[in-house]
């Protein structure tokens, strides 16, 4: 590469650092007008990967908190609480929208679910204060359990 050329590049890249968002912005107007010899190409393709990590990332997170909240359901069913609930439902639809909004994430499905009760398994642990061997080191349920298995709080039948 070019001296002219390498110093090009790190300004681009020093630009990106500086003002994420110019810089996004800049970068499709380059793209819009056609002027794809001005574009951060590698960059651009740096942070559509950074996009796609972050949708699979909000499903994980979701499925993480809906399986905690289910272990400390099912393990400590005298402290079971009306928030607990809520917060079921509430990461239900969390995990549905993130899959109706990216339906290619359905092809990651199981590995967000193995990664996110492994991470559920030990907050369950923690928040519970029972030991981790209490939980199964696998998760016990197919994303279909999760999703459908009945959790009302009495007096809420009608919000299920």
């Amino acid at each position: 590469m070019a001296k002219g050329a390498i110093r090009e590049e790190a300004n681009r890249s020093a630009a990106k650092d500086a003002d994420l968002y110019s810089w996004a912005i800049r970068q499709a107007e380059l793209l819009r007008a056609g002027r794809l010899s001005e574009i951060d190409a590698a960059a651009i393709a740096e942070e559509i990967d950074d996009v796609g990590e972050e949708q699979y990332d909000k499903l994980e997170s979701a499925l993480r908190a809906l399986m905690l909240h289910l272990l400390k359901w099912d393990h400590q069913p005298n402290m079971r609480s009306r928030s607990w609930t809520l917060s079921i439902l509430e990461h239900r639809r969390r995990a549905q929208r993130q899959l109706r909004r990216s339906p290619g994430l359905k092809s990651q499905l199981d590995d967000a679910l193995d990664a996110a009760y492994e991470d559920a398994r030990v907050e369950a642990a923690s928040e519970t204060g029972l030991p981790l061997s209490a939980f199964p080191p696998k998760r016990l349920f197919e994303y279909a359990q999760i999703m459908e298995r009945s959790i009302v709080w009495p007096g809420d039948e009608d919000r299920a």
